[in-house]
């Protein structure tokens, strides 16, 4: 049988508090065809298909938000001067498949629909 083992602490119930280091990232959230995405640098993401060939790169300036080492600028609407870079990874990618399955009962109406969204797949090169 497997022990379970239980720490015990002298004194106050609760351990002194330990240290971490935190480590902060530049993040930025922007909004790409519509809709908002945290990123960071080297991020690759799935977005609503952009006008945009593969290995072709495209830039953000719709940023609402930097955080760069816990100093935060924040846009009304937007962030003055920033943007986003990015690289199209992928033009023809598809979303799963969405099943649309309509029925009215006691009348024999059954319709199924499908359908996959169109996205493209971007990497985040650089926030600036």
């Amino acid at each position: 049988m497997a022990r379970r083992l239980r720490k015990t602490y002298a004194g106050s119930y609760a351990p002194q508090a330990e240290t971490y280091k935190v480590l902060f990232f530049m993040y930025a959230i922007v909004d790409i065809a519509g809709q908002q995405f945290k990123v960071e640098a080297g991020n690759e993401i799935f977005v609503n298909r952009l006008a945009a060939a593969k290995d072709e790169s495209v830039e953000f300036d719709k940023v609402l938000l930097i955080d760069s080492e816990g100093q935060i600028q924040l846009g009304n609407p937007y962030v003055q001067g920033a943007v986003v870079k990015a690289t199209v990874l992928d033009d023809e990618a598809k979303a799963d498949k969405v099943l649309v399955f309509k029925k009215i009962r006691r009348k024999g109406f059954q319709k199924l629909n499908g359908h996959r969204q169109k996205l493209s797949k971007i990497r985040i090169d650089a926030i600036a």
